[in-house]
């Protein structure tokens, strides 16, 4: 499983990457693998809120439909159009070509709840033996 250190993790499997003021959204690697082979993204709209642990997205897998829940709260600010054409781009490249979005955080302490890589790594072994 491959978990870059740089960025921060949420309990439902999504991914964080600071770039100055705004947050980088994607689904794990994890996660990706667990979904199987993805076939379709719905994606938010741009301008929309969203609030932290809330669904505001969606992922079609040959296994199932799944919702993407936002790590923070926050404004959409720009989304993966690529993913539209291409949305195995998920299952190829979660942490880079695969990302789902980007937002404006509004709630610095979102940030706060968020694991380091270790601290997901150690989450996911946990939950998988629930």
């Amino acid at each position: 499983m491959d978990t870059p250190v740089e960025l921060q993790y949420s309990t439902d499997h999504e991914w964080v990457r600071m770039e100055s003021s705004l947050a980088r959204i994607g689904i794990t690697d994890f996660a990706q693998d667990a979904l199987g082979d993805v076939v379709y993204v719905e994606l938010p709209e741009v301008g929309i809120a969203v609030s932290a642990n809330a669904a505001f997205a969606e992922i079609e897998s040959t296994k199932s439909v799944s919702d993407v829940f936002a790590p923070i709260s926050g404004s959409v600010v720009e989304i993966n159009d690529a993913l539209e054409e291409r949305p195995e781009l998920v299952n190829e490249d979660p942490y880079g070509d695969g990302w789902i979005c980007v937002i404006q955080p509004s709630v610095e302490a979102d940030l706060d709840q968020l694991m380091d890589a270790e601290s997901y790594k150690s989450f996911v072994v946990e939950e998988s033996q629930e």
